[in-house]
């Protein structure tokens, strides 16, 4: 049965759909019993088709900013925000530093979401590798983020595929919580899918989860997190 979450919550998923081809079983593990009442959905590696079915199925909100246009699928892919709750505004935040492999330039999708009156700032995220850049590099990826963010006025949520774990470590010195810090392995033996919230606390005694069936749909785990509302 699904876990009811508080009245005064909101739940934060994050989902990398490997090359957004499997739509159809990425959308059935959204409707999962973990997943099905979520307020916000970070999405990865989608393009414009893929996004606008998921979130039709869903019934929810999307803004969607392609980044790079993918060398195998020849198809634009970029990060997707979803959203229970109207989106007031978004835009498209460019990453510093071209991966040294394919020369993608890394963006993150962002949000200004109104959530029972509270304007939460969302950023859908997929980061570089970080065996394609340097260890600066990679931390002047992080910085974007978290200098674009220092700007809201309300809470932030920052979700997606960080293609690392010790990021983590990085943004909890900033003011991040980080529910998801223990939910185990999100792809192969990694733990690299994580979502992060300022201004928001944790909600009860599990505010955190992975789901571990993902029916084909991607070489990721979708990954979920509970936070009160202020």
């Amino acid at each position: 049965a699904p876990v009811e979450a508080p009245a005064k919550a909101i739940r934060v998923v994050t989902f990398n759909v490997k090359l957004g081809r499997a739509i159809d079983q990425a959308t059935a593990v959204l409707q999962g019993p973990e997943l099905a009442d979520a307020d916000i959905v970070a999405l990865q590696e989608m393009d414009d088709v893929g996004v606008e079915r998921i979130a039709r199925n869903l019934g929810l909100d999307y803004v969607y900013f392609p980044a790079v246009i993918h060398p195998i699928d020849r198809r634009f892919f970029g990060p997707a925000v979803l959203s229970r709750w109207p989106i007031d505004s978004a835009w498209k935040l460019l990453l510093p530093h071209e991966g040294s492999v394919r020369g993608q330039r890394r963006t993150a999708t962002v949000a200004l979401v109104d959530v029972r009156g509270t304007k939460v700032r969302v950023y859908a995220v997929h980061l570089e590798p970080q065996s394609r850049l340097s260890a600066d590099e990679f931390l002047d990826q992080v910085e974007a983020l978290v200098d674009d963010a220092a700007m809201a006025e309300g809470p932030v949520v920052i979700a997606g595929d960080f293609n690392g774990h010790d990021i983590g470590r990085y943004l909890r010195a900033k003011g991040y919580e980080w529910p998801t810090e223990r939910v185990g392995r999100t792809s192969y033996l990694f733990s690299i899918d994580h979502i992060f919230a300022r201004g928001l606390t944790p909600a009860d005694a599990k505010p955190a989860g992975v789901v571990r069936e993902v029916l084909g749909a991607s070489d990721h785990r979708p990954v979920w997190a509970r936070f009160s509302l202020p």
